[in-house]
C-alpha cells in the first residue's frame, strides 16, 4: 500500500511480500501478526480486484492466484477449571473490574463485547442481554461501534438472577454517582465506567486484570482466556462444538474446532465406549 504499486506493475513477488509482511506484524494496533485466517480475507479481496482488473483488459493474468499463505494452525488455549474461576470471583471482590470480568466470564464475551454493553443492550422486560455494540482500541484512539465482530457475534443471552442483580445494582450505583460528581460526571450509555462515568478504557482491562492475578497469586492468563474458560466449562459439561460455537458467536465452527476440540473429551469417550459395545 505504502509502495503505491500500480496495478499493471503488481507482481507474485510483489504480493508475497505484502502478505508475509501482514504475517508477521499486520494488526491495526502494530501488537501482533495476522491470522491465517485473516490473511485469506486479504487476499480473497486482492484477488477479486485482480480478477476485475483482468476481465477489463487491464493485467493479463492474476498474480494474486500463485501467492502462497499460511496454513492455519491449531490454537492451545489456556483457561481456568471451574474450581480456580471460584476463587478468582473471590479474590476480586470489591475491585472495578469484579462484575466486569463475572460478566465476561459467565457469558463468554470479548473484551470488545462486554466494554460495549450499553443500557439498551440490557432487556429486562424481557431477561435479555444482546450483544450489538462494540469497543475496540488502536493504539491510543477508541473506536465505538453499533456493531459485532460478525453477524453471529451478534447474540442474545438471558438474564440470570446473578447477572440481573449485578445490572440492577451497577445502574443504581451510577444514579448516585450522578449525584456525586454533578457536572463533573461524563455522561454515555456504558455500563461499565469509572464512578466518574468515564468508560473502562480495553488495555487497562487487559493490564489490571493481569495485575489481579499476581496480585492474588493466581495462574497467569489472559483477559480473552476468560472466555476459553467459559467455552471449556461448558464442554465438560457435555455440551456440544456447535452449542459453543453459538455461544461465543463464532462465524464458523471450524474456528470453534479448532481452538476448543481438543477439550471435547467426554463426547468423544461416550463415542468410543458406544461403539466398543457395538463391535464387541
Amino acid at each position: 500500500d505504502e509502495k503505491k504499486v500500480m496495478i499493471q506493475n503488481v507482481t507474485v513477488d510483489i504480493l508475497q511480500q505484502y502478505f508475509n509482511e501482514k504475517r508477521s506484524n499486520g494488526r491495526l494496533d502494530g501488537n501482533g501478526r495476522l491470522s491465517p485466517q485473516s490473511l485469506r480475507l486479504h487476499k480473497n479481496v486482492i484477488n477479486q480486484t485482480l480478477k476485475f482488473a483482468q476481465k477489463n483488459g487491464l493485467i493479463s493474468e492474476n498474480p494474486c492466484e500463485f501467492v502462497a499463505l499460511p496454513k492455519s494452525e491449531r490454537f492451545e488455549s489456556t483457561f481456568y477449571t471451574a474450581q480456580q474461576m471460584k476463587m478468582l470471583f473471590k479474590a476480586i471482590e470489591g475491585d472495578a473490574l469484579a462484575n466486569l470480568i463475572k460478566i465476561t466470564a459467565i457469558y463468554g464475551l470479548r473484551r470488545s463485547e462486554v466494554l460495549g454493553i450499553k443500557k439498551d443492550s440490557i432487556d429486562f422486560e424481557n431477561n435479555l442481554l444482546n450483544i450489538k455494540h462494540t469497543v475496540l482500541q488502536v493504539g491510543k484512539r477508541i473506536i465505538e461501534k453499533d456493531k459485532t465482530k460478525n453477524a453471529t457475534s451478534r447474540r442474545s443471552f438471558p438474564l440470570t438472577d446473578e447477572t440481573k442483580a449485578i445490572f440492577q445494582k451497577i445502574l443504581a450505583d451510577e444514579k448516585e454517582n450522578r449525584k456525586l460528581f454533578g457536572k463533573e460526571y461524563h455522561e454515555n450509555d456504558y455500563i461499565f465506567k469509572w464512578d466518574d462515568g468515564k468508560p473502562f478504557m480495553p488495555d487497562y482491562v487487559t493490564k489490571h486484570f493481569s495485575k489481579l492475578l499476581e496480585k492474588n497469586n493466581l495462574p497467569h492468563i489472559r483477559f480473552h482466556e476468560i472466555r476459553h474458560s467459559c467455552a471449556s466449562l461448558l464442554l465438560n459439561e457435555n455440551w456440544t462444538l456447535k452449542d459453543v460455537q453459538e455461544y461465543l458467536g463464532h462465524a464458523d465452527i471450524t474456528t470453534t474446532a479448532n481452538i476448543y476440540g481438543h477439550l471435547d473429551v467426554s463426547r468423544k469417550a461416550n463415542m468410543v465406549d458406544k461403539l466398543s459395545d457395538v463391535l464387541s
